[in-house]
């Protein structure tokens, strides 16, 4: 009688850790397959982010090479406005007045 009273209690107390670890495992395998969409979803974030990165920068040369080509034609003009001699000679203010409305009508569209 006593050995069936330990059994059934040694059964009791096997039978409520297998519950404790049955529910431990369940929620270790949610915490996991949790990890593992929030790993994936960054995964693709990061990818996502990479490709608009390589986007923006094929962008970025196509717009720094216009800048330098627009660069250089203003840098060319600017030597020969700077080149050019003077419209009055002996007077630097009124050869300024027309270097000045020669760019400014330069620049009209």
């Amino acid at each position: 009688m006593i050995a069936l009273l330990i059994s059934l209690a040694s059964n009791a107390a096997l039978g409520w850790a297998w519950l404790e670890a049955r529910d431990d495992v369940t929620a270790l395998t949610g915490q996991r397959d949790e990890a593992r969409a929030d790993a994936s979803a960054c995964s693709d974030a990061t990818e996502a982010l990479r490709e608009q990165a390589y986007k923006r920068a094929a962008e970025a040369k196509k717009a720094t090479a216009a800048a330098r080509a627009a660069a250089a034609d203003k840098q060319s003009r600017a030597q020969v406005i700077l080149s050019t001699a003077p419209s009055v000679p002996g007077n630097d203010c009124a050869s300024a007045r027309d270097r000045a409305d020669d760019w400014l009508h330069g620049r009209a569209p």
